[in-house]
């Protein structure tokens, strides 16, 4: 959880994807760090990140289990999963998540629901103290 600019993870193995979602992220502000999967982000753990975004059809642990695990270690990180297989992003286990985009989704948008996901969190911080 950093001071200064909000640390957004993200976790994927598409190069193109990574280094487009860096281009965004960085020029909307955010300092952005990039995983080529789940077991490099979890060696480092989760306590300077802000929020996670991640592909759901990442190897070895998938996105919904990253974020089970995001989640059972920060309950309040706001995690957003995104993936390129349509059929995926139906399943019944990602129904009813906030930050769901599926590939190739609006930069806009999704730098929208990041901040947004961001005051949220902090808000209830603020309420909690």
């Amino acid at each position: 959880m950093s001071k200064g600019r909000a640390v957004i993870a993200v976790v994927d193995d598409d190069p193109r994807l990574i280094e487009s979602l860096e281009d965004l992220l960085e020029s909307a502000g955010y300092q952005a760090r990039f995983f080529s999967s789940a077991h490099s982000l979890l060696a480092g753990g989760f306590s300077d990140v802000d929020l996670l975004i991640t592909d759901i059809g990442i190897p070895d642990i998938d996105g919904f289990e990253l974020r089970n695990l995001a989640l059972k270690a920060r309950p309040d990180l706001p995690v957003f999963l995104i993936t390129g297989r349509h059929e995926m992003a139906d399943q019944s286990r990602a129904q009813g998540i906030r930050g769901l985009f599926r590939k190739p989704f609006d930069g806009q948008v999704l730098l929208a629901d990041v901040g947004d996901a961001l005051r949220d969190r902090d808000m209830e911080r603020d309420n909690e103290n």
